[in-house]
């Protein structure tokens, strides 16, 4: 199945980055999807394919929001 995502959603990921975030925000798409962690701001371009295997689930942004704002 397809992911459904738009730009501004932010993605949970299965595995987190080396900073520690598990959290993804959605900056471009196309056969190539851009991601901007939320922990440390590092810009990753991956394959859609590649993604859709390693996300968790998509929040829509104002769920993410608040999400990261009880972590700290």
């Amino acid at each position: 199945m397809a992911l459904n995502i738009k730009i501004g959603d932010v993605l949970r990921m299965k595995k987190a980055h080396p900073c520690g975030g598990h959290l993804w925000e959605v900056g471009r798409l196309g056969a190539d999807i851009g991601i901007t962690c939320q922990t440390c701001h590092r810009h990753l371009l991956l394959a859609r394919s590649y993604l859709e295997r390693r996300v968790r689930e998509v929040l829509p942004r104002s769920v993410a929001d608040r999400d990261s704002s009880q972590v700290e």
